[in-house]
């Protein structure tokens, strides 16, 4: 969930250093991101004092709670949980004065299962097993904790570490919480892969992910939407909105049950199963994780749990997020952090996740959340009294509890602001993550489509945004998400080729110029992004064969309407329409991308770059690119300067016909180098590149 449009500069690499003194200072703790980044040298102490606010929590958990594996296991211990002698129900409530559990179970009598609290403010109560030691609550009953409040109102809540709850939209809009205790618990069949170091995200929508107007299944991903997302090459898929929301039109990004995943998809064994098989072909999975904000309702969410205004949040307009009108975590509170820390465990442990995109991690890290605040780049900005440093606090023992339990995982954060160091190891003084989103790129393409004639586009300025980051911090580059899908905007192809989407497609009816130059670009940008754009690619369900619709969940304005609320994935398999042919291409490109693995190689060297011809070329992973971006001009012969002497070989040409290409170029050419040197290459080849086309050209010594 992006907060508003910030500039990049903050993102800029540190080519130019300051000059370094001669005898080496000993680093503080926390403060070796300094050496890789001495622009930073400045703001050391900063750096490390927020290293010793994480020290002292480190020492807290190991001192009172045994370490970090101990105390992320909060869902063990907290909610309810079943034990030889009955099930046990303990809860975190502060403030409340008197507590029962109730349900279905007791016939919802408030003095028949009453709770006792303990110094720390946990209550706890068992429910004992039947005479023939089965559990008292049966699996899938109705369940709540009732508490009596400070001012002796009586106030009903569900659990707050329920790990199941369920809507019946025809009685309420108000969830229910459930006892979760299959008979049959899911059997795993499948080890995760390998952790990809190319990594290639889908970013997927279980609800969307069907043709039809309706809520798509878990068990309906598995069938029909991870084989095509296989098919196309993807090793990763970050799937949204998991946690439970009570509003489906919130994208997920209003979590009211952190534990329980969204029911209105399945149950937890269908999810288990999706995971699984896709762990079985390959592919890792990453949790959109929500910890920013939480929703403010009451009676289905976290807001108001006991009664106080204060049990998991901040007090007052402090813990209030003015624009998402939700409630914002208290990261400085011991419980607080168990009950966070605990949920990244919960879904490691139980779902075998494998690793979290953070959402908002931009609000969480400042004070002013980023709302009307702009970052100009300089470092001072990030050291300064606007940083929420238990926020900043929070991320580096989240990403170190992670990284210590389970090396293999990936954590990626959602930052527009250019945090320096947010993707540098927490021992150096950085805040952990392995990835931060390249939110830039995606506003450069849309501003460029919307805003600039074909003829101006700048290719210094797209050769500049896409090579526009932090020095030894990995991104994780992406032409559109769903930010730019949702309703309000325009995906690529829709800026591209709009309605003629719906009457131009079918490869019976001519091909129209608005239809040609769509697809060729379509191809042209992702392409180019994600060969120099990042360490790691990101697509939106249904971008890849350019979806035609934006996105919209049913809600009052559209009449609840699921039309929008949906993937059109019928149209790829449609043999006449051109979709296929975007489709094929993303498949090939990700396909190479897998044998030359361009995205875990050295940023790319580039050579060339031309306003007015508009052509591009670099040097990555081997492989010699070159980009037309011209309308109009096609060029034979044109000179592209290389480091490689030797032949080359064509391994992808978008204006392929497979692709929607015009197949104007022999897939079969070799070129040869001429040693002789062409814009600061000692060597050159030359080429017959078409306007609107790209070559990736295979060097062989």
């Amino acid at each position: 969930m992006t907060v508003v449009p910030m500039n990049q500069k903050s993102l800029q690499s540190t080519k130019t250093k300051p000059a370094v003194e001669e005898t080496p200072q000993p680093s503080a703790p926390g403060t070796g991101i300094v050496e890789i980044d001495p622009w930073l040298k400045p703001y050391a102490p900063a750096l490390a004092k927020r290293y010793a606010k994480f020290q002292e929590w480190c020492d807290k958990i190991e001192q009172y709670e045994g370490g970090f594996d101990k105390f992320s296991r909060g869902y063990e211990k907290l909610g309810l949980n079943v034990t030889p002698k009955g099930v046990v129900y303990r809860e975190w409530a502060p403030t409340a004065v008197a507590a029962s559990l109730i349900g279905d179970f007791n016939n919802w009598d408030h003095q028949a299962n009453p709770m006792k609290k303990d110094e720390f403010g946990v209550w706890e109560t068992l429910v004992p097993n039947k005479a023939d030691g089965t559990v008292a609550i049966p699996h899938d009953s109705r369940i709540k904790i009732s508490m009596t409040t400070q001012q002796g109102d009586r106030i009903d809540r569900l659990p707050a570490w329920a790990k199941r709850v369920t809507q019946d939209l025809n009685v309420s809009p108000i969830y229910d919480a459930r006892f979760w205790n299959p008979e049959k618990p899911y059997v795993w069949k499948n080890k995760a892969p390998p952790k990809p170091l190319d990594l290639k995200i889908y970013e997927a929508h279980v609800g969307i992910s069907s043709p039809e107007p309706k809520v798509a299944t878990y068990n309906e991903f598995t069938e029909n939407v991870l084989p095509h997302i296989a098919r196309l090459g993807y090793n990763a898929i970050q799937l949204m909105a998991i946690m439970e929301h009570a509003y489906y039109a919130s994208f997920g990004y209003q979590v009211t049950s952190f534990f329980a995943i969204s029911s209105r998809y399945g149950t937890p064994e269908d999810l288990k199963r999706l995971i699984d098989t896709a762990h079985g072909m390959g592919i890792y999975i990453l949790l959109d994780m929500v910890h920013s904000h939480a929703s403010n309702n009451v009676l289905d969410g976290l807001n108001q749990f006991d009664g106080s205004d204060h049990c998991y949040f901040h007090e007052g307009t402090k813990g209030r997020h003015e624009l998402w009108n939700s409630r914002l975590f208290n990261y400085g509170n011991h419980e607080v952090l168990r009950f966070l820390l605990s949920n990244l465990r919960f879904y490691m442990e139980e779902f075998r996740i494998d690793g979290f995109r953070f959402d908002g991690v931009t609000s969480m890290m400042y004070v002013h959340h980023g709302i009307g605040t702009g970052f100009s780049g300089g470092y001072h900005e990030y050291f300064n009294e606007n940083v929420d440093e238990e926020a900043v606090v929070y991320l580096m023992l989240g990403n170190h509890m992670l990284h210590k339990l389970y090396p293999e995982t990936i954590t990626i954060a959602e930052d527009v602001s250019g945090m320096p160091g947010l993707c540098r190891p927490v021992a150096e003084g950085g805040v952990g993550f392995d990835y931060r989103l390249s939110m830039a790129v995606p506003d450069m393409w849309i501003e460029l489509l919307k805003e600039v004639r074909d003829d101006d586009w700048k290719m210094g300025h797209i050769v500049f945004t896409l090579t526009n980051r932090r020095h030894m911090e990995k991104t994780i580059t992406y032409c559109e998400s769903h930010d730019q899908a949702l309703v309000g905007d325009k995906t690529i192809a829709f800026w591209l080729m709009d309605k003629e989407m719906y009457d131009c497609m079918s490869v019976l009816s001519p091909l129209t110029p608005i239809i040609d130059r769509g697809i060729a670009l379509h191809k042209l940008i992702r392409l180019i992004t994600q060969g120099l754009g990042g360490e790691g690619y990101l697509n939106f369900e249904g971008n890849e064969f350019g979806h035609p619709e934006w996105l919209d969940f049913p809600r009052d304005g559209n009449g609840s309407s699921f039309q929008y609320a949906r993937r059109q994935f019928n149209l790829v398999q449609d043999d006449l329409l051109r979709f296929k042919h975007l489709n094929e291409f993303d498949r090939a490109m990700n396909t190479l991308e897998g044998e030359y693995r361009w995205l875990e190689a050295p940023q790319a060297y580039v050579s060339h770059k031309h306003e007015e011809d508009k052509i591009i070329a670099f040097e990555r992973a081997g492989l010699l690119w070159i980009f037309n971006f011209h309308p109009s001009k096609s060029f034979s012969d044109y000179k592209i300067g290389t480091g490689w002497a030797g032949k080359y070989t064509v391994v992808l040409n978008t204006d392929s016909p497979v692709f929607g290409g015009h197949d104007r170029i022999n897939p079969n050419q070799e070129f040869f180098s001429v040693n002789e040197e062409w814009y600061g290459r000692p060597n050159h080849i030359q080429v017959y590149i078409p306007s609107r086309t790209a070559l990736v050209l295979k060097h062989d010594a």
